[in-house]
């Protein structure tokens, strides 16, 4: 009798072990990168501090100033590749803001402009700041910017936007969508920030 009970306590103790690692094989490694609520909390916390660059850009008007830093001869933003700028921010007032949030917490972000055709569709991506393809924990902020037909280029300070569209020899990203009117356009500055 005793040597029955030994028995059967052995064989369930091995299947108790059995059960352990069949479960722990089952299961899902968690990564530094797999989606939890730290990462959602981060993702939080990055979109929160993307809107704080924007805010803070359009109040002091320096988000408007980086979307008309634009060479219109070398139909590029000033001392950018065709494809922006690809190690940080721009060499301006929003660039530095976004390198301080951003680059410095070895954070990488994109910057993205989009606008309004003259067929009332939305047109682009122009980017701004290309520092490569995001992850899947990428997290976007994003904010209009209203461009006027007397809004100069900071790249060619003689040269208003809607001078710069309507010159063949120059160029200007986004079309005049309200020809006629003051408005030239409306730019939306999208910013997507990701964990390196």
């Amino acid at each position: 009798m005793r040597a029955q009970a030994h028995t059967l306590e052995a064989f369930v103790a091995g299947l108790l072990v059995l059960s352990g690692i069949v479960f722990a094989l089952q299961t899902t490694a968690v990564t530094p990168l797999s989606a939890s609520t730290s990462n959602q909390h981060v993702g939080n916390q990055q979109r929160t501090a993307a809107l704080g660059v924007l805010d803070a850009a359009e109040a002091n008007g320096t988000l408007r100033d980086a979307l008309v830093d634009w060479n219109a001869s070398e139909g590029t933003f000033t001392n950018a590749s065709g494809g922006g700028y690809r190690n940080g921010g721009p060499p301006n007032a929003f660039g530095h803001a976004l390198n301080r949030t951003f680059r410095e917490q070895r954070t990488a972000f994109n910057v993205d402009l989009y606008w309004t055709d003259v067929n009332d569709s939305n047109a682009g991506p122009k980017p701004l700041v290309d520092m490569g393809t995001p992850s899947d924990d990428a997290t976007v902020a994003s904010r209009n910017v209203v461009l006027y037909d007397d809004t100069r280029l900071a790249g060619s300070p003689n040269t208003t936007v809607a001078e710069a569209r309507a010159n063949a020899s120059t160029t200007f990203y986004a079309p005049d969508a309200a020809v006629g009117q003051r408005l030239f356009n409306v730019v939306e500055v999208r910013i997507t920030v990701w964990r390196i």
